[in-house]
């Protein structure tokens, strides 16, 4: 696939980015699903704290283990192969957990469902290298989170409602059907173009690649910044949010979903303008520093956990979305200081951070918050007081933190390739 003349992308390049957002929603909606029905999980396997923060961290487990490999794959097989495997492997989790009826079942869907999504964004954004004009990259990156957080949207109240209405079970064998629908309509769209099906490389070159990437210390910010930043994002908005809000705030679980549903909303419209922004003022660092530092101070707002208006911590959770978002950023500070061929191995390298920091931190601040836990229960759930959040969140404002200061050591590209600057020059 090329870009006609004059640098638009063709109509296949633009449709067949539409499709693959489509699938990345799905990704979306089962990395924050649990949050939504966290007490229903709860109920229906009686887990703990702890064992709850397992069950949501497996899909960070698999799809941090795949970040890497997804990246090798994508840069030699090609997004239409990997896209179509992942649609497959995602239904059947989704079919799994949906069906389970023990924990250790629930688990094994949850792993497949992580290892079936977790090739989708980084085939996303190689579809934007191949396509698309670099210096509208993180704009459509963007704009692909932003569409992609649809997803997370609808974790938030729609699926509080029709777990309610429809029970969670039957959501979740909807979601298995619609990721078969997605992975092979992406696979008949990419038909016929050669540059989405990969090519055939020297093994010995792929490594060479990779170990070029992972030796460059330019690399290392962005991702060090990507994982206190996003992995402390997911951890909350993923799994620990809606028991937090309704703990310690004491709000009804739609009021709580509500207050999910708009840090979704604020992080899906960050994505978009941030990154529209970066483009245009062709400037990734400060306005990663900008955003990273207003979500490291909400974070003193939660650990506070004083009474609040309702409107103040919805205005709240819109901006802690919001803010996030600044982290989508990293991926094109990585892209662009290692060579444009090895764009689906450095964003990846990159995006593994978040979920690394999630995978670890969600069953963490369980088991944190199960070491001081009084023992009251209300219904069969578990029930923790603000100072448990607090002990379990400590260690989430700690990798927040981490995120904000490694902000400061990302290379300034100016919205350049650096190896492509250097090539024209040594060409001049």
């Amino acid at each position: 696939m090329k870009l006609s003349a004059g640098g638009t992308p063709t109509r296949q390049a633009t449709i067949i980015f539409a499709v693959v957002m489509a699938a990345y929603t799905l990704s979306f909606f089962q990395r924050f699903a649990p949050a939504s029905i966290a007490q229903d999980l709860s109920l229906a396997f009686d887990t703990t704290a702890a064992s709850l923060g397992v069950l949501a961290a497996t899909y960070f487990y698999v799809y941090t283990l795949m970040q890497v490999p997804t990246g090798v794959l994508v840069d030699t097989l090609g997004p239409r192969r990997i896209i179509l495997l992942g649609g497959i492997v995602s239904c059947v989790g989704s079919l799994w957990f949906g069906l389970a009826d023990t924990l250790t079942q629930a688990l094994i869907g949850r792993t497949l469902v992580g290892l079936g999504v977790s090739v989708t964004f980084i085939a996303m954004l190689k579809i934007i290298a191949l396509s698309f004009d670099e210096r509208r990259f993180a704009s459509l990156a963007g704009a692909g989170v932003f569409v992609g957080n649809i997803g997370a949207v609808l974790a938030g109240v729609p699926l509080a409602y029709a777990a309610t209405e429809l029970g969670w079970r039957n959501v979740f064998v909807a979601v298995a059907v619609a990721s078969l629908v997605l992975g092979t309509l992406s696979w008949g769209m990419m038909r016929g173009s050669a540059a989405m099906g990969g090519v055939k490389v020297d093994r010995t070159v792929v490594m060479g690649g990779l170990l070029s990437v992972i030796r460059n210390r330019l690399t290392w910010a962005p991702a060090l910044a990507n994982l206190g930043l996003a992995g402390s994002y997911f951890t909350f908005a993923g799994l620990w949010a809606m028991p937090y809000l309704t703990q310690v705030h004491g709000y009804s679980r739609s009021l709580a979903a509500t207050h999910l549903s708009l840090m979704y909303a604020g992080f899906a419209i960050g994505c978009l303008v941030l990154g529209f922004l970066s483009d245009k003022l062709h400037r990734r660092k400060s306005i990663l520093i900008v955003a990273s530092t207003v979500y490291v101070a909400i974070w003193t707002v939660w650990m506070w956990g004083g009474a609040m208006s309702a409107t103040l911590t919805m205005a709240l959770f819109f901006l802690m979305g919001f803010s996030t978002a600044g982290f989508t950023l990293t991926w094109a500070c990585a892209k662009e200081v290692n060579p444009p061929q090895l764009a689906g191995m450095s964003t990846s390298i990159a995006n593994v951070g978040g979920f690394f920091g999630a995978a670890v931190m969600q069953p963490v601040v369980g088991l944190l918050m199960d070491q001081v836990w009084s023992g009251a229960t209300m219904n069969g759930v578990r029930v923790y007081t603000l100072d448990d959040f607090r002990f379990g969140f400590s260690l989430v404002v700690v990798m927040a933190v981490l995120g904000l200061v490694a902000a400061f050591f990302i290379r300034e590209t100016a919205c350049r390739n650096l190896w492509v600057d250097a090539q024209l020059k040594a060409g001049a």
